[in-house]
């Protein structure tokens, strides 16, 4: 059996600025307990106005992690936290029963005319845990293993994998990771993930002898190991875990195993039974 399963191609969506689209798509609704995934940007924002800017919007059911490559963007949400994300940092936020988030470019950033891009992906939450109270973490860079290993700089973002561990702390089983690759360098797959995936976001690899290009995702045997090999310089996003016990299904912002809780979710931002952020008067209607 090959080590790549499956390609699924980057769809482009504009939000205000660029993203890459890879998950959910009809080839596969979730990797792990992944059942989202975009690249942002890269993407340059005009030193005065709003322009990036993501207004407060809500989610349900889901925690949030974002990983920035370039730039910085600002975290606020309805608990209350505000919170800047730098490259190499981690931010968790976990909806839960319900919770509502902004993310905007930071002033200085404007300023210097910095390119803003990174990673966004939405994580499900365990059955029994899907209507938890939510909750928000940040892990900076310097609290989450990196090292550099025969041409790969590799930065584990969750989970365990080769022979260290990240702090970052998750309900579900779930493997992330970022491995900047030069050209030439092979890395060794983690065994044991049970599902896993790669999303090349710069670059080219061989897998096995199959190319994966730039902005694809790969789909991987599981368990079993193996390598990847750089055929150019590479950047590397490698994700996978264990799934929650029941399907999920997703309706705009928000993710349940029941219909109708995305349905009284719907209900429920409508009617501005939300709870808001503080100190932000906008707000993202329902789409």
């Amino acid at each position: 059996m090959p080590l790549l399963t499956q390609t699924i191609a980057s769809q482009t969506r504009d939000i205000g600025f660029p993203v890459r689209r890879l998950l959910p798509t009809r080839q596969a609704r979730r990797v792990g307990p992944f059942v989202f995934l975009d690249h942002m940007g890269p993407a340059h924002f005009a030193a005065e106005g709003s322009a990036g800017d993501v207004r407060p919007h809500p989610h349900i059911g889901l925690a949030t992690v974002t990983y920035l490559f370039s730039g910085a963007m600002m975290h606020r949400d309805s608990l209350g936290t505000v919170q800047r994300i730098e490259p190499g940092a981690v931010n968790l936020m976990t909806a839960g029963s319900g919770i509502t988030h902004s993310e905007r470019v930071p002033a200085d950033i404007r300023r210097q005319g910095a390119a803003v891009e990174g990673m966004q992906l939405w994580l499900a939450l365990p059955d029994e845990l899907e209507e938890c109270e939510p909750a928000f973490a940040h892990y900076p860079a310097e609290d989450l293993p990196l090292w550099e290993q025969d041409g790969v700089e590799l930065n584990l973002l969750m989970g365990e994998g080769w022979g260290r561990r990240a702090p970052v702390a998750y309900p579900l089983p779930v493997f992330y990771a970022s491995a900047v690759m030069q050209a030439g360098a092979r890395l060794a797959l983690p065994e044991g993930v049970d599902e896993l995936a790669a999303y090349v976001a710069a670059g080219e690899l061989d897998v096995d002898g199959a190319v994966l290009n730039a902005n694809e995702l790969g789909l991987l045997r599981n368990g079993q190991g193996g390598e990847l090999i750089a055929r150019r310089d590479s950047r590397v996003m490698l994700l996978g875990g264990t799934p929650p016990a029941s399907p999920r299904y997703l309706d705009w912002n928000f993710v349940s195993s029941r219909r109708e809780r995305l349905a009284q979710a719907r209900a429920d931002w409508i009617a501005q039974r939300f709870p808001m952020v503080p100190g932000e008067t906008e707000f993202i209607p329902l789409q």
